[in-house]
């Protein structure tokens, strides 16, 4: 959708950091309001970026233009005795997030507050090209992160709505969700099975083309 400038490496720079930052805060939030503290004693209840970047994240999204946040830690315990069902809405909380981010920078665009420009000059991007890197990353971390596999939000979603014997299944297969997830990242596509341009990409161009234009 875009070619790898500088205004593109900027501009996903600053989202990453916003979209990282709000995903993040979305799970601590939820997470408060069903009664759990865990959170709030570490410090995540903030949108200060700092308190969510990882650090070696952090640096790989300097030099690379992508990396990852901190995990927010949370008590099952404590949000199971508010509600069944929290645990799953924590966890669903960072992907809606991303989607509300998405949806309102494309709004902007759709009423015509920032008219269509991709061209920007040697550094800086134009609004449009910021806005239309904005709802692309927030779109790729909503879906990346509804992957039913450990340890992505997309399996404790999924848990939450499974029988007992699927639970089961999916609570053996946790330890190796790491693996399944590199696996599905990096070994399928050398033997020609992209799922990933099937479960993320498709959606993602749809919806971007549907946002956008």
């Amino acid at each position: 959708m875009f070619g790898l400038t500088v205004p593109v490496l900027i501009s996903r720079i600053v989202v990453l950091v916003i979209a990282f930052t709000v995903h993040e805060f979305a799970h601590a939030w939820t997470a408060d309001r069903f009664g759990d503290n865990t959170p709030r004693a570490d410090g995540r209840l903030t949108l200060n970026p700092l308190a969510h970047l990882d650090p070696l994240g952090s640096l790989l999204l300097l030099l690379t233009g992508f990396g990852w946040a901190r995990p927010v830690m949370v008590d099952p315990y404590a949000l199971k005795r508010r509600s069944p069902a929290a645990p799953m809405l924590v966890a669903l909380a960072g992907p809606f997030s991303n989607l509300l981010l998405a949806l309102a920078a494309a709004l902007l665009v759709q009423v015509g507050l920032v008219p269509y420009a991709v061209q920007s000059g040697a550094f800086l991007p134009t609004p449009y090209l910021f806005l239309g890197q904005f709802v692309l990353i927030n779109l790729l971390l909503m879906l990346f992160n509804l992957i039913p596999l450990a340890p992505l939000d997309g399996e404790k979603v999924l848990l939450y709505f499974l029988p007992p014997s699927g639970q089961d299944f999916m609570l053996r297969i946790r330890p190796y969700g790491p693996l399944l997830l590199l696996a599905l990242i990096f070994v399928l596509p050398l033997v020609g099975v992209d799922l990933l341009a099937i479960i993320i990409g498709r959606p993602i161009q749809a919806l971007y083309s549907w946002l956008m234009f």
